[in-house]
This record gives C-alpha cells, structure tokens and sequence, in this order.
C-alpha cells in the first residue's frame, strides 16, 4: 500500500538537508511509501536579523511547525533537537530520534587555528549565550562579536575577512557536505554542546504516525536525547541561558557532561553523572541538581539579570 508521508520543515538549506535525510531513510526502509515537503516560515526566520533572546528564546524555530502539524498540514516534523523547547507542545509526540551526528562544536577560520592556537585579540563570531559564556572562559582574550544567519551567511564572514572565525555546529556542516581543512573540533568535555545538538527528532501528532514512523527511530540517540532533556527540563533552561549538555553511551552505562556558565564566563561550573541507560532522563536530572547545588543555581540568576 502507497503512504504519503508530508514532511514539515523550515525552508533553509540546512533544514531541508536533513528533512531529506529523513525522508530518504522512509524510502529506503518502506520502499512503497512517497515523501513530499511542506515547507513553513517560523518566526526565527523572519526575524534573522535579530537575537533569539531578544525574540523570545526557543520555540522560535518550531512554533509555526507545530501549529501545521496540530492542523493536520502535515503528517510530521523534522527539527532539529536544540531548537526544541524544554517542554513537549500537548497533542505532540516525539515520534523518532533518528542516528545522531557529531554533537561537537567546530572553530571556522582561515588558518585552521584549533582554539589553543588562536592569536590573543582575534574576533569570533556567535550568537549562541553558550558558546560566548565559554569561549570567555576558555580564550578572555579573544573579542566576540554577535553573528546570526545560516551557515553559507556566517562562513562568508569569515571569507571576507569581517571575521577572524565562527564557531558553528559540526552536525550541520556534515550534513550539508561541507568540510575542510579550516574546520577544527573543539573537545566537548570544554566547549559543552548544547541540550540536543546532532540530534533530529521527527515530531508527530499523538495518533498512528506515531506508530507508523517508530521504525525510523534510533535507541542510543533516543537515549542521550531523554537524558540531555532531561537535565535541560531540571535546570529550567532556555536559549537566554549559558548552559550546555550531552551524554554518551558505553555499554549499558550512559554518561552525562553538563556545564552551567555564568554570561562573562568568569565562572563555570561543570560536572558529569553516570547512570544506566533505562534511566536517562533521571541521570539527566541528578546531573542537574549536582550543578545547581554546586553554584549553578547562582549563575543562572546572573544570566537572568544579563
């Protein structure tokens, strides 16, 4: 029996890369199934220009996503698992988490630096809270400057020379296929991901598509996702704030690395919690209350008076 499967997403190109990856999955695994795209405008996409806190945190990429699949526009989702806010939306479910990418972050300049080899004084360009409250920590000498757009936006500064370097997602730029020698891995156990990078979820309606697309989840990205969110759920977290988290698994053990930073970067706390697989969400959670009670819950306060 033929399926159309209509697939939500945001119309950039990255969003489209992995909604195809996604839809390219859903023909492989039910050859008989037909994938379209229902392409959506969010709020984050039309203000561009503008910082996400200044615009009111996350849910800027998935609002109007959600609105199309709770009208029934379309059948699914596929965001990407950072944009998500802490909270399901009611009458939507997580349907799928599909294999997941590198969670780390990548330094983009011209000589290829790594973060050690940065020349003191150099300008890097983020929009991230997180990723200035730790570059401050790591590099205080490095000068950060605002930086939003998509990837191709943020890469041609760099380029240009507006920039001496960004720091983007490698999940992103593997899956648009770009790569090369100017792209170093900053060690995540320093630069902490954030909640969710290198993850998909593929969002569904609560009724059959829930049922009809489980085939397209993954148990180990399902696994480090619930955990993730799971401390981002205790902490209270939003994109206003500074904080950061990912888990691995070895085994049946899973590992859970978080930080919570203060908006300078004078002061980081971080810490990591080991737990079992079937509990992940609870370990994300325990990893929580280890860092608020270590100093954590201080610097959040500070990010909320920033």
């Amino acid at each position: 029996m033929t399926i159309r499967v209509r697939i939500a997403t945001r119309g950039s190109k990255l969003a489209l890369a992995q909604s195809e990856l996604v839809a390219a999955r859903i023909r492989e695994l039910r050859p008989s199934w037909e994938t379209e795209f229902v392409v959506i405008r969010t709020t984050g996409d039309r203000f561009a220009d503008q910082s996400l806190a200044s615009l009111g945190g996350k849910g800027l990429f998935v609002k109007e996503i959600q609105e199309a699949l709770l009208n029934g526009e379309a059948d699914c989702a596929v965001h990407s698992a950072k944009d998500l806010p802490a909270q399901t939306r009611p009458g939507l479910i997580f349907a799928a988490v599909p294999a997941r990418e590198d969670v780390s972050d990548v330094l983009v300049t011209n000589p290829g630096y790594s973060l050690a080899e940065l020349p003191s004084g150099v300008a890097l360009g983020t929009s991230s809270p997180r990723r200035a409250a730790l570059l401050s920590w790591l590099r205080p000498d490095v000068r950060l400057v605002a930086c939003r757009g998509n990837v191709d936006t943020r890469l041609g500064k760099v380029v240009r020379g507006e920039l001496d370097g960004v720091i983007l997602a490698a999940a992103g730029l593997r899956r648009l296929g770009i790569w090369d020698a100017r792209f170093v891995r900053v060690d995540p156990s320093l630069m902490v991901p954030a909640v969710g990078q290198g993850a998909l979820v593929v969002e569904t309606r609560t009724d059959v598509w829930a049922r009809r697309l489980s085939f397209l989840h993954d148990a180990v990205a399902g696994c480090t996702l619930a955990a993730e969110r799971g401390f981002l759920t205790a902490v209270g977290g939003s994109c206003h704030t500074s904080l950061g988290a990912y888990a691995t698994v070895v085994g049946q053990e899973l590992v859970v690395h978080g930080a919570i930073a203060e908006p300078s970067g004078r002061q980081v706390v971080r810490g990591l919690v080991r737990g079992t697989v079937d509990s992940a969400a609870e370990v994300g959670r325990a990893l929580a209350m280890q860092l608020l009670s270590s100093g954590g819950e201080r610097l959040l306060r500070s990010d909320v008076r920033a």
